[in-house]
Order: C-alpha cells, then sequence, then structure tokens
C-alpha cells in the first residue's frame, strides 16, 4: 500500500501543487486533444475554464469577506462564544492536500471512474480533481477514527460510486436549470450534491403537507420580467446587504452605519450579478470539448453521450443560491447558539456553498422550499464540523499550520456531513467492536437504500425531461 502512496504523489503532488485552476487548465485541454478537438481550441477552452475559477474564487472570497464582518458584530451583540473556530472550506482545502493519503485516494476514485465508465455504469468522466479532498477528508477521518486504511478505502469508493452515479441522475436537472441543450455535457460529482436524497425526503413532504406554500414562492427572472431592475439579481444582492446590516445593529444615527450598509449592499448585488456572467464562462469554456465528445461518441460508441464532471460553480449564475445562502446566513447563527452539542460557531463557512445548490437542484429553484429545508438540515452541518474539529485540527498542526495553542478549528457548512458520520461509525465499528458494528452496517444500509430511492425520484423526473422536449420537437 505505501508503494501505491508514493506512486500517487509522485505523479499527482506536482500537479495539485499548482492550485485548481491550473489543474483544470491542464485537465480540459488534454482531454479535449484526447477526443480530437484542434489544439488552439482545446486550450482555449482551458483557459476559458481556469479564468472561471479563478474569477468564481475570488468573487466568492469577496463575498465572504464582506458578510463575515457584520456576522462577527451579530456575535459580539449576542455575546455568545464558542471554543471551536470556523476557518472556512479553503485552509480545510490545503490542509487536506497536505497529507500523502489525499492523493492515495486521488488514484482510487480516478481507477474507479474509469472502470465504471468502461462497464458502462455512468457517463461521467470526472474531471473535477481538486475537489477529490472533500471525499478524501472522509477517508481521512476514517482511519483518524481508527479504521485501518483497506477499510476507508472501502468506504471512500462506495461512496464515490454513488457520487458519480449520482451526478448521471442530475444531469437533465442541470440542463433544466440552465437553460442548455442536451449536449451541454457538464454535470458535477462534488460533494454538495449527496445531501440530494436527504432534501428530497423534506421537498416530497412539501408536495404532501404543505403544497400551498409554492404560492408564496417567486422566480427571480419572472419577477424581473414583471418589475424590472427592483426583481433583478442587482435589486436582491441589494436587498440582502442591507438585511444582514440591519441584523448586525450598525448604527444609523452616524454617516459610517450608513456607508457601511451602502457598501455591504453594492458588494451583495455586484457579486451576485458577477455570478451569473462568470456562471457564463463555465459554458463556454467546454464547448470545443462537448463537440468533440459528441464527435467521438458517433464515431465510436454507436451515439453514446458523454458528460463532464466539473465543480459546482457553473450553476453560480442562480440567483436563488444566493439569496438562500444569505437568509440562511441569520438562522445559521441562531441555530448555533441555540443547538444542543454544538460548539461551532459559523463565520468563515457563513455564506453556506455547502447548502445551497444541492437545495437548488432537489427544489428547482423554488425558494421558499430553499430556505426551510436549509433551516431544518444545518445542525447536521454543525454537528459534523464540532465532530470532526478535534481531527482537523490534529490534521493542522500535522502540516504545520499556524493554529493558536489550545484552539480547535474546523469548518461549519463543509460539504459532506452525513459521510463523515457514517467514517465516524465505520471507524468505531473497526477499533471498539461492540455495537458500533450494528450502528454502522445500519447507517450504510439506511444511507443506500435512501440514495437508491433518490435515484428513482430522479429518473421519474428525467423522464418527464425528456417526455416534455420531445412534445416540443413535436410542436
Amino acid at each position: 500500500m505505501n508503494v501505491i502512496i508514493k506512486f500517487a504523489n509522485a505523479i499527482f503532488k506536482p500537479l495539485i501543487d499548482m492550485g485548481a485552476p491550473t489543474i483544470m487548465l491542464f485537465v480540459l485541454t488534454l482531454i479535449a486533444v484526447l477526443f480530437r478537438v484542434k489544439f488552439t481550441k482545446a486550450l482555449e477552452g482551458g483557459i476559458k475554464l481556469a479564468i472561471a475559477i479563478t474569477a468564481i474564487g475570488n468573487i466568492m472570497n469577496m463575498l465572504t469577506s464582506a458578510f463575515q464582518k457584520p456576522m462577527i458584530q451579530f456575535v459580539k451583540h449576542t455575546g455568545i462564544h464558542m471554543d471551536m473556530q470556523d476557518m472556512g472550506w479553503a485552509p480545510l482545502a490545503t490542509i487536506t492536500w497536505g497529507s500523502p493519503y489525499t492523493l492515495f485516494f486521488l488514484l482510487v476514485l480516478i481507477i474507479l471512474n474509469v472502470v465504471l465508465l468502461v462497464m458502462n455504469k455512468t457517463n461521467t468522466l470526472d474531471v473535477d480533481i481538486f475537489d477529490v479532498w472533500h471525499l478524501a477528508f472522509v477517508g481521512l477521518f476514517c482511519i483518524y477514527v481508527g479504521a485501518p486504511l483497506w477499510l476507508s478505502t472501502l468506504l471512500v469508493i462506495f461512496i464515490g460510486t454513488l457520487k458519480i452515479i449520482n451526478s448521471d441522475l442530475m444531469k437533465p436537472t442541470f440542463d433544466d436549470l440552465l437553460d442548455a441543450p442536451d449536449s451541454n455535457p457538464m454535470t458535477t460529482t462534488h460533494m454538495n450534491y449527496m445531501m440530494n436524497p436527504v432534501i428530497m425526503v423534506f421537498d416530497k413532504l412539501f408536495d404532501k403537507c404543505f403544497p400551498w406554500l409554492d404560492k408564496f414562492d417567486f422566480d427571480s427572472t419572472k419577477l424581473n420580467e414583471k418589475i424590472g431592475f427592483w426583481g433583478s439579481r442587482f435589486a436582491i444582492g441589494v436587498y440582502l446587504g442591507v438585511f444582514v446590516s440591519l441584523l448586525a445593529g450598525n448604527n444609523f444615527a452616524t454617516e459610517q452605519g450608513w456607508k457601511d450598509m451602502f457598501t455591504l449592499s453594492f458588494v451583495g448585488g455586484s457579486c451576485i450579478e458577477l455570478f451569473s456572467v462568470i456562471g457564463s464562462w463555465f459554458i463556454a469554456s467546454v464547448d470545443p470539448l462537448s463537440q468533440g465528445i459528441a464527435d467521438y461518441a458517433n464515431k465510436k460508441f454507436k451515439g453514446r453521450t458523454f458528460n463532464i464532471g466539473l465543480d459546482w460553480p457553473f450553476l453560480a449564475g442562480r440567483s436563488e443560491i444566493w439569496a438562500a445562502a444569505n437568509v440562511l446566513a441569520p438562522i445559521m447563527m441562531v441555530e448555533a447558539m441555540v443547538l444542543p452539542g454544538n460548539r461551532l460557531m459559523p463565520l468563515g463557512g457563513i455564506i453556506a456553498m455547502g447548502v445551497t445548490p444541492a437545495l437548488l437542484v432537489v427544489t428547482r429553484g423554488r425558494i421558499i422550499r430553499m430556505i426551510i429545508i436549509g433551516a431544518i438540515e444545518l445542525p447536521i452541518f454543525l454537528w459534523a464540523g464540532t465532530m470532526v474539529g478535534p481531527f482537523v485540527t490534529s490534521m493542522a498542526h500535522q502540516v504545520g499550520a499556524a493554529i493558536p495553542a489550545h484552539t480547535l478549528v474546523s469548518d461549519t457548512t463543509m460539504e459532506g456531513p452525513i459521510e463523515k458520520f457514517l467514517a465516524y461509525l465505520v471507524g468505531n465499528a473497526w477499533k471498539q467492536h461492540g455495537m458500533f458494528i450494528v450502528y454502522a452496517v445500519v447507517a450504510l444500509a439506511v444511507y443506500l437504500l435512501l440514495f437508491w430511492w433518490y435515484a428513482k425520484q430522479m429518473k421519474k423526473r428525467n423522464a418527464a425531461y425528456a417526455a416534455a422536449a420531445k412534445d416540443t420537437k413535436k410542436a
């Protein structure tokens, strides 16, 4: 096993050290060339994707930084103190990639993806190498709790298989949300969307018990058509900036209070509008590859379609993601204060990117449902973040991160909270034996059965999309 780990380090570490944009530049260009796309066109797509990833990261950092300050003020006003610091996802990704086992898990998942493609169990080629760290974190935590590497690897393969299958299930919904044709190859294997089955349960509950709530919902695009600017992404960002400023308790009797509110509102408006612009760059970046895949599939596989698994932000242009995230921010603060067993105050992860993209996909943008279901599921993220805090802190010290003594660190809304609980149970089943074996087996069975049920619901949805597309062609 050590030989495999060293091999993975030698192959992938130089590439990983270059960062996500550079990784995707090389990976997308190489894949496009392999699909017989002209090199200059392949390189053009790779550069566009690298620029899009860089831009989306910078805009997200700007939005998070802007909203983090008033949320800190909110915490000060309430007098609440937690003993675990929320770092946000970026430092945690760096720490996770600092482990040699992460590169081993990357190699395992690449092999798994190839096997599933060859066996025709998936049509998705996952190129989002950087975000492998989410699932690698689950494997590392399982080892930390007490499992051997081989058992943690089996858990990673189990979750990774479902993650890739899920990318195929979601593809028609992505096309619908983006108003993109079937030939568009973009999908994602991001861990964000492994919350889909749980969200689907609540979404079906809404269908049965609370359908009347949808009457109060709104579609930002349709609203914009009716009332112009006041329903636009710009305006939604401004409204959210005003709301968060009020929550922070800005002193509007002073010039500084008004200045802070206006600044936050303008940052919110510009970021949400820019997300839409940058989202279109993702689509443009895969155009050459899309044509190359279509030509190759028609020639070699009798028309079999292939998808490309990217990072989730190609959906970032949907304003519902940001509207829900900003409304959920103060809700998460309140829940963190009163939730039994929680030791983590959300600051670094206050813009809940580990929560809202999955809500968008399952509810298809019904904002009221997104907010209510999001509020219900946030405790899962808080408890998971609290549970892995000692592990994150230990791992941070191992890679030389500057963490103050006697300080615990974690991330509030890191993707894959349920998978972290699975890792905890599997690790303890090996280390503690006894009832933990029963707990782990039951948890894995429930996880698999819930995914199977969710897959059936998504297949029904996809059949409806296909039927609607046929009707449109006939018309």
